[in-house]
């Protein structure tokens, strides 16, 4: 899968002032001279250069013409991001321009990048474990302090130190068990009781245990906390989600079912994402898009962390009983909001019946169209959510690949802790050991060798990294 050849690609946005190509590769200092002339008088080419410096000059196309006056930054292997000899072009940021040189260098020996080619480079090239690769695209994609904060500790090493820190430990359990099978004909020895290996293994269990469950707030941190707007036609859901995202995103209409499929959105509120759901308007009804769309409702539901069921406060009682056994049994586990809308309009208080239903909900009264306790709502969303807060020294969980090996490396010492309870021989406690140390060698690629695993890791970054 890695080639010694030598790649190129624009690693900067469209439509910005500046753009910069990045060059890496065996060659990728001598192809960058064959383009690049310094506009310095003693015309030193970049390879007679210092790594780290600056060089100030024009790009020329193949008839002498002057393409772009540029800025070359210069890397040497294995001082540069991918551990390669590279070169990082500085022009302006016409699409066209930047098209040229890509076309230049290609011309000149380049080859363009694939998706996180540089990124899968400096993997390779041992400038980064897999855990701290995966970092620098969540890092690109973070849209919050907590999402930044924590890709910025995985990609300083943050996880891989915890890991390094717990492989240290398996490895000391297994040299134990193992030790004492190298010398099982003399029982007269004994390296370590088995209540000191037991209580290694607590540990182990304890940390990846902790690892494990940390998944649940770094994956609401990484893509944002569900929340489901439910609630009866013409409650003013839609309504209520424009109210949020201070924008016009749900059509609003006084015509009863017009939200007939889910609308997802997210906004950041005090650090914290939430990915809000507006849903179709829950009632009886015999039009066939219509229950699909209620069907949807009810789907998104179940997949929510917080509910935010919103009542009309204007309109005549509402019939609780039926909408409680309708939505009540899909909250169980979630934190249910009551949001009395329309508070703005004279309507029965139906509170306290209510209340009778669901004696330990919160509730608030709102306008949502004319957005008058929103900041409240939003303050009760955050205290929902109860994210903790979060620091770069943090070590929590965000990526699937790295909860599921987790949880394979917990079941197996659960098994190494289930077998040393049972009195079962080492030779198959240490399986479970060495099958443990596996799972954690597969988050920073130290088991890591087929090209299947590897591309599918890096063909979602984007080009350029």
């Amino acid at each position: 899968m890695y080639t010694q050849d030598t790649i190129c690609a624009v690693a900067t946005a469209q439509g910005g002032a500046i753009g910069i190509i990045r060059v890496s590769g065996p060659e990728a200092i001598t192809v960058a001279d064959r383009i690049f002339s310094p506009a310095s008088q003693d015309g030193l080419p970049l390879s007679g250069r210092k790594p780290y410096t600056l060089t100030f000059g024009t790009i020329r196309d193949a008839g002498g013409e002057v393409v772009d006056e540029v800025l070359v930054s210069l890397f040497r292997a294995p001082h540069s991001y991918t551990g390669e000899d590279s070169v990082e072009i500085s022009c302006h940021g016409s699409s066209y321009i930047l098209q040229q040189v890509m076309q230049l260098l290609i011309r000149n020996g380049c080859r363009a990048a694939g998706p996180g080619e540089f990124t899968q480079r400096a993997f390779l090239n041992g400038k980064m474990d897999l855990s701290q690769a995966e970092a620098v695209a969540d890092l690109i994609a973070s849209s919050s302090a907590a999402t930044h904060r924590l890709a910025m500790n995985q990609m300083k090493g943050g996880f891989s130190k915890e890991l390094a820190a717990l492989r240290e430990k398996l490895l000391h359990l297994t040299s134990l068990m193992e030790l004492e099978l190298d010398f099982s004909d003399h029982e007269e020895l004994e390296f370590a009781d088995r209540s000191e290996l037991k209580a290694i293994a607590a540990q182990i269990e304890q940390v990846i245990g902790g690892l494990v469950r940390s998944f649940s707030t770094g994956n609401a941190i990484k893509n944002g906390i569900p929340v489901a707007i439910i609630g009866e036609t013409n409650a003013g859901k839609s309504t209520l989600l424009n109210a949020l995202l201070n924008e016009e995103r749900a059509i609003v209409s006084d015509i009863h079912g017009t939200t007939r499929d889910v609308i997802e959105d997210t906004m950041n509120i005090g650090g914290v994402t939430f990915r809000f759901i507006d849903t179709a308007g829950i009632r009886e009804t015999s039009d066939t898009i219509e229950s699909l769309g209620i069907e949807r409702s009810f789907q998104k539901l179940e997949q929510a962390d917080i509910v935010l069921w919103v009542i009309d406060r204007s309109a005549p009682h509402p019939d609780f009983a039926r909408l409680s056994g309708q939505i009540l049994p899909r909250c169980a586990g979630k934190h249910l909001i009551v949001v009395w809308n329309k508070a703005d309009l004279s309507g029965t208080d139906a509170a306290a019946s209510l209340k009778e239903v669901l004696p330990q909900a919160e509730m608030i009264s709102i306008s949502a169209k004319a957005r008058t306790g929103i900041r409240e709502l939003q303050d009760m969303l955050l205290r929902a959510a109860d994210i903790p807060e979060i620091t770069q020294s943090n070590v929590i969980v965000t990526n699937v690949r790295h909860y599921e090996a987790l949880s394979k490396a917990l079941e197996a010492i659960h098994r190494v802790q289930e077998g040393m309870d049972m009195g079962l021989s080492g030779d198959l406690v240490s399986q479970d050991l060495r099958e443990c140390l596996f799972h954690l060698a597969e988050i920073v690629g130290g088991e890591i060798t087929t090209d299947e695993v590897l591309g599918n890791i890096f063909k979602h970054f984007c080009i350029g990294k």
